[in-house]
């Protein structure tokens, strides 16, 4: 006698749509973006916004630096980076295409997702771009996309230049971000 099968639940965005609570979508598998995140960590990405908002608008006012906003990767994947820096336009209610930069801030309930399976989503879609920042130990990560795959390519810097857009680059000075 065989073994029954095991259902597994596999959710696309229709469903993800309908939920309340804050979620992310993954390969179909809903999670939790719960509990909320600290004031240390707010506090951290409200920093973050600021000082690349401003780099952007001096020198790339096409690009804008958002907080977490949905972006549809396929119709089972759906995450929201705690930072996000866009240059093109969002013409739908998310973000459908890759954006060029993203921040994700560690918790302590979110360090091995944003640590894998983020990493390896953000990768697999060409993020220029990907920051990783600890607010306890106040450590800054800085990943760049080398011939599709990530390198670190510097750790809790003073400042920082990134090549952002058809030939915009910015400086962003990283002095006030753990205040």
């Amino acid at each position: 006698m065989g073994a029954k099968p095991i259902y597994i639940p596999h959710y696309t965005y229709d469903d993800y749509r309908k939920w309340e609570g804050r979620w992310e979508l993954i390969q179909g598998v809903p999670v939790a973006m719960s509990p909320l995140p600290t004031p240390q960590h707010q506090t951290v990405g409200g920093n973050l916004h600021m000082i690349f908002k401003q780099a952007l608008k001096d020198r790339c006012g096409h690009c804008k630096a958002f907080p977490p906003i949905d972006w549809k990767i396929s119709e089972d994947t759906v995450v929201q980076p705690d930072f996000l820096v866009v240059c093109n336009k969002i013409s739908k209610a998310y973000l459908d295409f890759p954006p060029v930069l993203v921040a994700e801030i560690l918790s302590p309930s979110t360090a091995i997702k944003d640590r894998n399976a983020k990493f390896s989503i953000y990768e697999a879609q060409k993020v220029k771009y990907y920051l990783i920042l600890n607010p306890i130990s106040k450590k800054l990560e800085v990943y760049m996309l080398v011939n599709d795959t990530y390198q670190l390519v510097v750790v809790t810097p003073e400042s920082w230049n990134f090549e952002i857009h058809d030939g915009c680059s910015i400086t962003v000075s990283f002095s006030e971000l753990w205040d």
